[in-house]
């Protein structure tokens, strides 16, 4: 396990390294936050840990405590603003439906916020309470990772999505270390030692994760190329509705006519007669 936590540090290095040198944190900035955040934070909470193993105290033992959770939370919060990077850049050729979801992802925050807070059942006093809503917080954002997951997967043909693009594999990695989260806490209670065959199974995916997001940050990035639909479709019409919402437009008085509407098309065809008939009599 220590050797797998090392790699793990490596590759995620080593990520890191690809992803500033190419300059992809100009496209996904809290990405680039988030890579940033766990090259600085692993390597000290495994100094916070062997010092409190090789001295015991309460200082080492609060200090490892706060910087962890610490760590997690804001690794919660940096996630939630991945997703929204991640689903903006697959709806960049659909400007009015990227903004509606961005509206979208705002309103799941909020919720997610609210849920949390009212789920945690403050049975923990003091700092125990943090922990609790640390999980629930990144509950939360794995749900989230999950669902626009499936919404990629099930939407990509729709937007001309590749799956060589890195907001895909970027969606993929997360949705896979979400899944791999929610069936490792569910198996938690079973599990009585860092050395079980599930504790190596729950890091070989994370390395799997690294793994992949490597090659994509490592691979050419596939040519931008204009996205071509036809002007009958559905994802264009939904994106027009959506792009409608919120503008108002060009208002225009609209004043009530005393005469109905037919009757004013009768008078009309009635001069347009007229006036045809005196031109055949004149040329007559």
């Amino acid at each position: 396990m220590s050797m797998m936590g090392m790699v793990e540090f490596l590759l995620t290095a080593t990520l890191a390294f690809l992803f500033w040198h190419r300059k992809l944190y100009s496209k996904f900035p809290a990405m680039g936050l988030y890579l940033l955040l766990r090259v600085v934070s692993t390597p000290l909470l495994l100094l916070l840990f062997n010092g409190n193993s090789i001295v015991p105290s309460r200082l080492w033992l609060l200090s490892y405590f706060y910087t962890f959770w610490a760590s997690y939370i804001a690794s919660a919060v940096i996630l939630f603003f991945v997703c929204v990077e991640i689903f903006r850049s697959a709806l960049a050729a659909l400007p009015g439906l990227m903004k509606f979801g961005v509206v979208v992802f705002r309103w799941a925050a909020l919720v997610s916020l609210i849920v949390t807070f009212s789920t945690v059942s403050f049975s923990h006093r003091g700092i125990l309470v943090i922990p609790d809503i640390a999980y629930g917080l990144m509950r939360s954002v794995s749900i989230l990772e999950l669902c626009l997951l499936g919404f990629l997967c099930v939407c990509m043909n729709a937007l001309r999505l590749s799956v060589r693009d890195l907001a895909f594999g970027l969606a993929f990695g997360f949705g896979l270390m979400a899944a791999n989260d929610f069936i490792h806490v569910t198996l938690a209670s079973r599990l009585t030692s860092l050395v079980e065959p599930m504790q190596f199974v729950y890091e070989g995916a994370i390395l799997l994760v690294i793994g992949v997001w490597t090659s994509y940050c490592a691979a050419p990035e596939p040519a931008n190329q204009p996205v071509v639909m036809p002007a009958n479709s559905t994802i264009y019409r939904w994106n027009e509705i959506a792009s409608a919402l919120g503008h108002t437009g060009t208002q225009v008085a609209v004043q009530h006519s005393n005469s109905f509407f037919l009757t004013d098309v009768e008078k009309v065809v009635d001069k347009v007669l007229n006036r045809n008939l005196k031109s055949h009599e004149s040329e007559v």
